[in-house]
């Protein structure tokens, strides 16, 4: 009697190309920053050219960590993003504590963050048209939940699926940033009275350069990094994406470039309608708001709320792509239960972990909301915000460690085929260290309490490493068919696998 073998479990599938790869990156790093953080970065700066320089020194800096990230990438290009890189860089602890940080705190943080500007901008529009409030707390608390589940669901289905609403919803979003950009130069001159005109960008530059500007630039300065913030969501969702040695570089380089100039323009065009020091003082609106109120009038705080909606949905979108790729990955290990690990047979997706990811952020929107109204927690608007705080010490640190693991795997794996090379190694991934390690320095003058807190978070997670015996536990070895041309994917080199990246003959 002949025995038929068990088919093998089904696997992710390559169906990504490289307009959504570049839709993942552009979608996840445009967010509400470009909207809200101007009025913030002209209380720091008074003079538009400084302010330029810091948007393009950030940006630059952003693409020195891309082009080195991206030979990372191609060299890894399996599901898992930092996880995997941490792991065959540094050891399977870094992996899990990097996960661990961005699953309990970081990742459904955010989501949970963007989901709740989500669902206030989208009421800001209602209560526009309706004269009066139209959602309660708590239904404004089920929409954010919903808009949450919904994702999840829409994200489970298929990839297909969670990359075109991705395509769509980020080409949308470029769209309005263009318009915004764009238009300030339609109304320049066009009237004698006309509100948009050069003459705002006055102090272009200071009258006397002095130490007592370093202060303002490093408060600026750390306010475009958080908006450039998410340019690595691309690298968990690699064992997705077609011809990964081409695409990945394509859409973390390309991507990033496209965001340093939409930003900058954006930003041209808010200096172009009203002056810095008229910045500083909004109150209670955005730049963009204000400045769409000067273009067409009273239709243009709508205009404005609907863009942020657009670009929030699609970071949420992004975020809820990627983000369950590490969980599936550390189920795939062993270092989380195996049911993350699977793929469900008829999607091909990781739907138990997108599941998770979306109910653990859905219970954190549910929690904040009975804390705040029980009055354990004051009613604002930045508790996620104050919530990440805690944890985004080791998140900086980790990202960090997984830009400049080049250095490690040029000496680790020197012979390894890298169809992408870094251009201008060393010096380039170098430069990007300045990035993380002023982030770091600031974090440590300023916010001495959430390090500590988000140390002892990280150091938690050890403590859960090791109790668990996760450092004991072996990985499995890959099948032949999860090669990708010739190369395995994971480059494994611990706990008796030995599969690595193709090396050169």
């Amino acid at each position: 009697m002949t025995t038929t073998p068990n088919p093998s479990p089904p696997g992710l599938t390559r169906v990504l190309g490289p307009l959504t790869a570049t839709a993942i990156v552009v979608g996840t790093i445009i967010g509400s920053g470009v909207f809200k953080k101007p009025a913030t970065i002209a209380q720091s700066v008074d003079e538009s050219g400084l302010v330029a320089i810091v948007w393009v020194v950030a940006g630059l800096l952003v693409l020195c960590g891309a082009l080195a990230y991206a030979e990372i990438a191609v060299l890894f290009p399996k599901t898992g993003g930092n996880y995997v890189f941490l792991r065959e860089g540094y050891g399977r602890l870094f992996g899990f504590l990097w996960c661990w940080v961005d699953f309990w705190i970081i990742r459904s943080g955010s989501l949970a963050a963007l989901a709740t500007i989500f669902t206030e901008s989208l009421h800001d529009i209602l209560e526009s048209y309706a004269g009066r409030e139209v959602l309660g707390f708590w239904a404004q608390r089920g929409v954010t939940v919903g808009v949450l589940l919904g994702l999840g669901l829409v994200n489970i289905r298929g990839v297909r699926w969670g990359g075109g609403l991705q395509v769509v919803v980020t080409l949308v979003k470029v769209v309005s940033l263009v318009g915004i950009a764009v238009f300030p130069f339609y109304l320049l001159g066009r009237a004698a009275d006309s509100t948009v005109t050069t003459a705002n960008l006055d102090p272009v530059w200071p009258l006397a350069w002095s130490a007592g500007i370093l202060p303002g630039l490093g408060s600026a300065f750390l306010g475009v990094l958080w908006a450039y913030h998410g340019w690595q969501n691309v690298a968990p969702i690699a064992g997705e994406v077609r011809d990964p040695q081409r695409n990945l570089p394509i859409a973390l380089v390309g991507g990033t470039l496209l965001v340093v100039a939409l930003y900058l323009g954006v930003n041209l065009a808010y200096y172009l309608t009203m002056p810095g020091e008229e910045m500083a003082e909004l109150e209670g609106t955005t730049v963009a708001a204000a400045s769409a109120l000067r273009w067409i009038g009273p239709v243009g705080k709508v205009v404005v709320a609907g863009a942020i909606v657009l670009s929030v949905f699609g970071s949420l979108n992004g975020n809820m792509m990627v983000g369950p790729r590490q969980l599936f990955a550390m189920g795939e290990d062993g270092l989380a239960p195996r049911w993350l690990g699977r793929v469900h047979p008829q999607y091909r997706t990781p739907a138990a972990s997108i599941a998770l990811l979306a109910v653990w952020s859905s219970l954190l929107v549910v929690g904040v909301a009975v804390l705040t109204q029980t009055g354990v927690l004051a009613a604002s608007k930045s508790h996620f915000d104050t919530f990440t705080d805690f944890a985004m010490f080791g998140a900086v640190l980790f990202e960090t460690l997984a830009v400049v693991s080049i250095f490690r795997f040029r000496a680790l794996l020197p012979n390894a085929d890298r169809p992408y090379r870094c251009p201008g190694y060393p010096v380039i991934p170098a430069l990007y260290v300045l990035l993380p390690g002023f982030i770091l320095y600031y974090m440590f003058q300023s916010q001495l309490v959430e390090v500590i807190a988000g140390t002892c978070f990280v150091a938690l997670g050890a403590l859960v490493f090791y109790s668990f015996g996760l450092d004991q536990r072996k990985r499995p070895a890959l099948p032949d068919a999860d090669t990708f041309d010739g190369a395995k994917p994971d480059g494994g080199r611990r706990e008796g696998v030995t599969d690595r990246p193709h090396r050169k003959p």
